[in-house]
C-alpha cells in the first residue's frame, strides 16, 4: 500500500480545453517540449504548413488543422508524471470532450486575449463547474494586439462566473510585449519571437521595486510595479484550497506558438494541480488509495493504426494497480479478461506498459468487449457513475451505394459510433446517426470510407430531438406504439427512442403517454439517468 500511495502521490492527471483556434493544441506541444517528449515543436497555424502536430494524427485531423479526436499523451517533468488528454475544440465533437472531463482531476482553460472568452468556453466551464474541477487559465497569443489584462479578467468573472487571480503578469502586449513577471517567485522572463526549442532566458529579482528590475525594463518597471499593487489589491491572496474546490482559478500570461510562458504554468501546475482523486460509484465512492484495482472506459478509439485494425478502449485507473497478464473482472458482461499489452501513449504512439496506478490512462487492446462507461475491478460489483450520453441534435439517414459493402458498413458504423463520435438509432433495416454537430458527419463518412470500405452517403431528416423513453410495463407506451411507431427506434444498447419531429410531437408524446419517462440524457451502463442536458 505505501508504494501505491507513493505512486499515486507522483501523478497529475488533467485535460486542455478551449474555444476552436484559442491555441489549445500548441499549448499541448510545448508542453510535451518542456517534459522532453518531442524535441522540436510542430505547427498548426495554417493548413498549408504540411508539419503537424504530435497530437493531431488523423489524416482529417491533418488536412483540416483542428482536433476532432481526444488525444492521450503521458510524460514526465521534473519527476512527476503527468496524464494529458488534449481535447476537441470545434463545438461539434463537445461530447468527446465531455466523457474526456470525467477522466481528468483537474483542467487547463485556454483563452485567446485577441477574442476573449467565445462561446464553447463557456460550455465547457459549465461541464467542470458541475463536478467542481479545478481549472488554471493560460491568456494566451499575448505576441499578438489583444484586449487588457484586467479587462479579460473582468470577462473571465463575469462570463465563466469564477473568481480569478493572477500568478503572472505581462509587460506590455503584441508589438510592445517584452514578457511575463512570474509574482509568486519574483522572476521575469524576456519574451523572444518564434522560439522551437527549450532557451532559458530568466532572471530573478527581489520584487517588482528591484533597482536591478528596473534598469532592465526602464519605465516599465514603473508601470508592472503600479499594475502588480492594483491585482494585490483587487484579488486578494492566491489561497490554494479555493483553487482545488473548483471555486478560484489562477491565471497565466504566454504565447505557446511562440514557447513563451508555458513553463511558469507548468511549473506552478505541478506545485498545485491536484493528484488523482476518487470517483462515485453505484456502491459509494472509491479513493484511489482502494486495496482493490478499479477503473473505466470514457473514450474507444478504432483503427488507431489503420494497418493493423486495432481497437483501443481508453481506461482511467482509479484504485489500486493494473497489471499486465492479470485477469480482471468486467461488471457488465460479468466474465474476466487479462490484458498482454497495455500500452502508454504519445498520441498515436504506443509503448508497452507492466502496470498502471491511480490518475494513469491506459490503453487496452480490444475486439468489441468494451462500451463508453464500462468499468473493470478486482470482482467488485459497482459501476462508475456520471459518463452520460446526451440527446444528439442532428440526424442523417445513412445509405450505402454499393450493396455488396453492407458488412463493411456495419462493422464501420458500429465500431465508429462505439467510440461516441456520433449515435446510432435503428427501426428495422433503417440506420440513422445522430450527432451534435455538422462536421461529425463528414468524418464519419471520411472514415467510412478510408478505413472500412464502405462509401456511403447521409440523407438529410427532419427529427430534431432524441428521447429515451423509460417505462414500467408496455401499457405504458401503448399510444407510443400504436400511433407513433414511425418515430420510434432503438439505440445501440436496444434502449427505446423517441425521435420528434417537432417540440409540439414531443409534447403530445409526453402528455399521451404520461407514465412513461422522455430523456434527455441517459448513463447506460449504470441503469441511472439525468433528467435534463447539462450544456
Amino acid at each position: 500500500m505505501t508504494s501505491i500511495i507513493k505512486q499515486i502521490q507522483n501523478r497529475k492527471t488533467f485535460a486542455i480545453i478551449s474555444h476552436p483556434d484559442a491555441g489549445k493544441t500548441t499549448l499541448t506541444e510545448k508542453l510535451l517540449l518542456f517534459g522532453g517528449a518531442i524535441q522540436v515543436a510542430g505547427a498548426v497555424k495554417s493548413n498549408k504548413i504540411r508539419k503537424t502536430t504530435t497530437s493531431d494524427f488523423l489524416e482529417i485531423e491533418k488536412q483540416r488543422g483542428i482536433s476532432v479526436t481526444t488525444s492521450v499523451m503521458n510524460f514526465e517533468y521534473n519527476g512527476v508524471k503527468i496524464n494529458l488528454l488534449d481535447t476537441p475544440g470545434h463545438k461539434d465533437f463537445a461530447e468527446d470532450t465531455y466523457r474526456t472531463l470525467t477522466a481528468v482531476d483537474s483542467v487547463i482553460l485556454v483563452i485567446d486575449c485577441v477574442k476573449g472568452v467565445e462561446e464553447q468556453t463557456e460550455k465547457l466551464m459549465n461541464v467542470c463547474r458541475m463536478r467542481n474541477t479545478p481549472v488554471i487559465v493560460f491568456i494566451n497569443k499575448l505576441d499578438r494586439e489583444g484586449r487588457y489584462p484586467v479587462e479579460l479578467l473582468d470577462e473571465i468573472e463575469h462570463k465563466l462566473k469564477i473568481k480569478v487571480r493572477p500568478l503572472s503578469w505581462p509587460v506590455g502586449i503584441g508589438i510592445s510585449f517584452r514578457g511575463v513577471y512570474n509574482i509568486f517567485q519574483n522572476s521575469f522572463s524576456f519574451f523572444r519571437a518564434n522560439k522551437q526549442k527549450i532557451e532559458k532566458d530568466v532572471e530573478t529579482f527581489k520584487g517588482s521595486t528591484d533597482p536591478q528590475l528596473k534598469e532592465l525594463l526602464g519605465e516599465d518597471a514603473i508601470k508592472l510595479n503600479e499594475e502588480l499593487n492594483l491585482v494585490n489589491g483587487i484579488y486578494g491572496d492566491f489561497k490554494i484550497e479555493d483553487y482545488l474546490k473548483g471555486n478560484l482559478a489562477p491565471v497565466f500570461f504566454g504565447s505557446a506558438l511562440n514557447n513563451f510562458g508555458v513553463k511558469e504554468l507548468l511549473d506552478t501546475f505541478i506545485k498545485i494541480a491536484p493528484g488523482p482523486q476518487g470517483r462515485e460509484t453505484t456502491k459509494g465512492f472509491i479513493e484511489p488509495t482502494h486495496n482493490n484495482f478499479s477503473g473505466f472506459v470514457f473514450k474507444i478509439h478504432a483503427n488507431l493504426d489503420p494497418k493493423h485494425r486495432d481497437r483501443i478502449a481508453f481506461l482511467r485507473v482509479c484504485s489500486g494497480k493494473f497489471e499486465r497478464n492479470k485477469f480482471f473482472y468486467h461488471v457488465r458482461l460479468n466474465r474476466e479478461f487479462k490484458f498482454a499489452n497495455p500500452a502508454s501513449f504519445m498520441a498515436q504512439d504506443k509503448s508497452l506498459i507492466e502496470e498502471a496506478y491511480p490518475g494513469d490512462v491506459i490503453g487496452l487492446y480490444d475486439s468489441g468487449n468494451f462500451k463508453i462507461g464500462d468499468t473493470l475491478s478486482e470482482g467488485e460489483q459497482f459501476m462508475f457513475k456520471g459518463i452520460p450520453t446526451f440527446s444528439p441534435e442532428i440526424f442523417r439517414e445513412l445509405q450505402l451505394f454499393d450493396p455488396f459493402k453492407s458488412k463493411q458498413l456495419e462493422k464501420g458504423i458500429m465500431q465508429l459510433t462505439d467510440e461516441g463520435l456520433a449515435q446510432l438509432f435503428i427501426q428495422n433495416n433503417r440506420k440513422v446517426v445522430g450527432t451534435v454537430g455538422e462536421l461529425q458527419f463528414e468524418v464519419i463518412q471520411y472514415r467510412l470510407l478510408n478505413e472500412y470500405g464502405a462509401d456511403c452517403r447521409f440523407r438529410h431528416l427532419n427529427y430534431i430531438k432524441a428521447c429515451w423513453v423509460k417505462f414500467d410495463n408496455k401499457e405504458d407506451i401503448a399510444e407510443l406504439q400504436r400511433l407513433r411507431s414511425h418515430n420510434l427506434f432503438y439505440d445501440k444498447h436496444d434502449e427505446l427512442v423517441f425521435m420528434a419531429e417537432s417540440e409540439y410531437q414531443l409534447n403530445a408524446a409526453k402528455e399521451k403517454n404520461p407514465k412513461a419517462k422522455f430523456l434527455f440524457s441517459i448513463e447506460h451502463n449504470t441503469e441511472t439517468v439525468q433528467m435534463e442536458k447539462v450544456v
